[in-house]
């Protein structure tokens, strides 16, 4: 549904400051208008009959910017793309920025440009989206997962150190549904071992830790600009970094290899290295300019939501939100998740979303998982550490570790206990909240008509 604009968007049915927000709210537990009333599953009226905000937002000047691309006859990369990388740099903080066609492509293209090939290992979460994986694999090097800090959902740092071998070569921390890893101890780590670091981004657009944007922290940062995250252009990626070398490194595999800068060989060719073709468009370029403007007062929006919402559903017995480390000051929420504790809470996992669907709030199980089980069981990771180029570059016994190596207890747990709602939920109104926090009150009130359920 088309608005009138951005700003309008934002500022219909602000909220008061988040202070005000939580000084002035009651207790979730006990909404009046929960309580005694019938499942919407059972036959009673729904808490919400209107939709949750659309995504994505746009206006006239979405539209302003793409038409003169399309007349100019230009629409590969050209200016546009120069323009909107030097604006998303500046909006992250980061001296240097490439767009690429999309988030996957980032993380393939920041891996090779850090020299990662056959016979590395590359230690990263196994609490991801699967693109995370195929970044490693496609450059031919081996995973390893460490599993996840059970109250943030991050990866683990106290854990990495133990996992590192002599052919550790990278870390690929993944600030998972926009909040932030633990930063400080993964660049010590990286440190001490002499690592480098990738930070897939992907979900953390504007996040910030100790005042310092995700994706800046390392190496480099990757980000998605798919249709769904925090910033789009319907499909699209960038790569985020401050040493000029690497970054023209990046640029030259991104685009068939060739020369930029002044850091390759001018004697080789028009292509001195092994490349792809990545490119961003023009298109992609014009509409991610526009959608950047809003950027930041919708993740404030979020944030502030997100923290409202927090302070209501965690006193709802076995609701637990995700949490942040205190180092992060401004969290993204690609997507906002928190573990269902069914026998705390009195129902099944599938019998309470399907509960709440009923009542107009439809929520998800989590990413990156495959029919209840985690990532890493997907055939992805067998078919290609059982290939014939794994099995040439890697001992086998090696190869069997990994396969072998799925007892992450933490993990396990989480891709069972997840429940949550993608970043555009987090756009309305502390009214929407309410409705969210009424919904699963109500369906805790009546726990046990709903377990009688047959499903």
């Amino acid at each position: 549904m088309k608005i009138k604009s951005r700003r309008e968007f934002l500022t219909a049915g602000s909220t008061a400051t988040l202070s005000a927000m939580l000084a002035a709210s009651r207790p979730a537990f006990g909404f009046s208008r929960a309580e005694g009333t019938k499942p919407a599953l059972l036959g009673g009226e729904p808490v919400r009959s209107k939709p949750f905000t659309s995504w994505p937002v746009w206006d006239e000047r979405d539209e302003n910017a793409i038409l003169p691309v399309l007349r100019s006859g230009v629409w590969s990369r050209d200016a546009v793309v120069a323009q909107a990388e030097q604006r998303y740099a500046a909006l992250m903080g980061a001296r240097y920025c490439l767009l690429t066609c999309n988030g996957t492509q980032a993380l393939i293209t920041a891996l090779r440009a850090l020299g990662i090939e056959g016979g590395d290992e590359v230690i990263t979460t196994p609490y991801t989206f699967v693109a995370t994986i195929d970044a490693i694999l496609l450059n031919n090097a081996l995973p390893v997962f460490v599993d996840v800090d059970p109250d943030t959902w991050q990866i683990d740092a106290d854990r990495i150190e133990a996992k590192i071998t002599p052919a550790t070569k990278a870390l690929l921390p993944v600030h998972i549904l926009g909040g932030v890893c633990d930063m400080d101890k993964i660049n010590a780590v990286a440190a001490k071992h002499g690592l480098r670091i990738v930070e897939d981004a992907c979900e953390a657009h504007l996040a910030e830790w100790k005042g310092k944007k995700a994706g800046t922290l390392g190496d480099l940062g990757c980000f998605s600009l798919q249709n769904g995250k925090q910033i789009t252009c319907g499909e699209g990626g960038a790569i985020l970094g401050d040493d000029e070398q690497v970054m023209e490194l990046c640029y030259s595999f991104h685009n068939f290899g060739r020369i930029r800068g002044k850091h390759m060989p001018t004697d080789k060719g028009a292509s001195p290295i092994l490349g792809t073709k990545c490119r961003a468009s023009e298109y992609q370029a014009s509409i991610l300019i526009t959608q950047m403007e809003s950027a930041a007062a919708e993740t404030r929006k979020r944030h502030e939501n997100a923290r409202y919402l927090s302070s209501k559903l965690k006193t709802i017995p076995g609701i637990v939100p995700r949490r942040d480390y205190a180092q992060t000051n401004l969290t993204s929420y690609y997507y906002y998740g928190f573990r269902l504790k069914e026998r705390e809470f009195g129902l099944s996992r599938t019998v309470f979303v399907k509960a709440m669907k009923a009542e107009g709030i439809g929520l998800s199980t989590g990413l990156g998982v495959i029919e209840g089980g985690p990532m890493y069981r997907e055939g992805v990771l067998e078919s290609t550490l059982t290939s014939r180029t794994f099995r040439k570059l890697y001992p086998q016994q090696r190869l069997a570790e990994l396969l072998h190596d799925d007892h992450f207890p933490h993990c396990e747990q989480l891709v069972r206990e997840t429940v949550g709602m993608h970043q555009s939920f987090l756009l309305g109104t502390r009214a929407d909240m309410d409705d969210i926090c009424r919904a699963v009150e109500k369906i805790h009130q009546n726990r046990e008509a709903l377990a009688k359920i047959a499903l």
